[in-house]
């Protein structure tokens, strides 16, 4: 039984960085598009970056555009997103997934893709 497993998660000032992992067990992402999603305090998850596994491509919503990073390990079946120049307003609960068929990008519901992960809790605080 597959499974994702996110880490890296913590209490930070704003405009400092910290770097998320999404590792896989139990499958091998290739052939998987992956996507980091978050859900802010009262808000609505939002799928904020992802590897589409249709053509190559790495995205970003553009409220993270130029300070987050996306980037993978397959040899360590391993996604990761690069957070810096963080704000309050990325303070949330941040989770990975994927699958298949579509490319993770919007769902109110991460159990309608293939796998996802359980979080890891993002603090941007003075």
């Amino acid at each position: 039984q597959g499974q994702l497993v996110e880490s890296g998660g913590g209490v930070v000032p704003p405009g400092g960085s910290l770097r998320l992992s999404c590792a896989a067990s139990g499958f091998s992402l290739d052939g998987y598009s992956i996507g980091w999603f978050r859900q802010a305090p009262g808000k609505e998850l939002e799928g904020i970056s992802w590897f589409s596994k249709f053509d190559g491509g790495a995205y970003y919503v553009e409220s993270v555009k130029g300070r987050f990073t996306i980037s993978r390990d397959n040899a360590k079946s391993t996604v990761y997103l690069q957070m810096d120049s963080l704000r309050s307003e990325d303070t949330g609960i941040y989770y990975c997934a994927a699958d298949q068929g579509v490319d993770p990008v919007i769902a109110s519901d991460l159990s309608i893709f293939d796998y996802w992960g359980q979080g890891t809790q993002v603090t941007v605080s003075s």
